[in-house]
C-alpha cells in the first residue's frame, strides 16, 4: 500500500500504471495482479488502507472530558496522525485526488461515503454525550456533526486545492469560536 502511495504521489491517479507501482517494490506487474484485480482493485484496496489509517488513529484518553475528546477528533481531522513516511498533507493530497474521482466511480463513492458518515458519527457520538452528560447544550447534534465535518472538508479542500496554507488553522478557530463555545451549557448561564 505504501508502494501505491508513493506512485500516487508522483504519477497522479489518471497517470497511473501498475507498472509505475511494480517499480515503487521492485516487483513485477503479475506479482500485483496475483493479489489485485487490476488498477481499480488496487485503487480500492489502497482507499480503504488510507481510510483506516486515518480512522484508527484519533487518541483520546480514557480519563478525558467530552470537550477533550470533540478537540481530538477535529484536530485529528485537520492536522492528521503522524507518519513515517510522507507527511499528513502529502497523504491528504492523494486522499483528495482520489475523492475528486469518486463522482465517477460507484466503489469509490460508496467508500468515501462509509468514511464521512463514520467521521460525522464519531462527533454526533460526543456531542449526544455531551448534552447527555450537561457540558453541551440541548442542540441538534446531528446537525452540529455535520457542520463540523463540512467545515474539516471544506478546510482541506482548501489548503490542498488552492494553496490555501492556513485553512485548516482558519477552521480550527472558527470551529472553537462559532461551533464548540456555543454548544458549551455553562456559556447558557452566563449569556442570560
Amino acid at each position: 500500500m505504501e508502494a501505491t502511495f508513493r506512485a500516487l504521489s508522483e504519477h497522479g491517479y489518471s497517470d497511473l500504471r501498475m507498472r509505475d507501482i511494480g517499480d515503487e517494490m521492485e516487483l513485477t506487474r503479475q506479482v500485483i495482479h496475483y493479489h489485485f484485480d487490476g488498477k481499480y482493485d488496487l485503487m480500492s484496496s489502497f482507499l480503504e488502507y488510507v481510510i483506516d489509517q486515518y480512522e484508527g488513529s484519533v487518541a483520546v484518553d480514557a480519563g478525558a472530558d467530552l470537550r477533550t475528546e470533540l478537540d481530538a477528533r477535529v484536530e485529528q481531522c485537520l492536522f492528521g496522525p503522524e507518519f513515517e513516511e510522507f507527511s499528513h498533507w502529502d497523504r491528504m493530497k492523494v486522499y483528495h485526488e482520489l475523492y475528486a474521482h469518486a463522482q465517477n466511480d460507484e466503489r469509490h463513492r460508496e467508500l468515501f461515503n462509509e468514511h464521512y458518515e463514520r467521521i460525522r458519527g464519531s462527533i454526533v457520538e460526543v456531542v449526544e454525550d455531551g448534552i447527555d452528560e450537561g457540558v453541551f447544550r440541548e442542540v441538534d447534534p446531528e446537525l452540529v456533526g455535520q457542520l463540523i465535518t463540512d467545515a474539516i472538508h471544506a478546510a482541506r479542500g482548501r489548503r490542498i486545492s488552492l494553496g490555501h496554507d492556513d485553512a485548516p488553522e482558519q477552521a480550527r478557530r472558527a470551529v472553537d469560536e462559532y461551533i464548540v463555545e456555543s454548544l458549551l451549557a455553562d456559556r447558557e448561564t452566563t449569556d442570560d
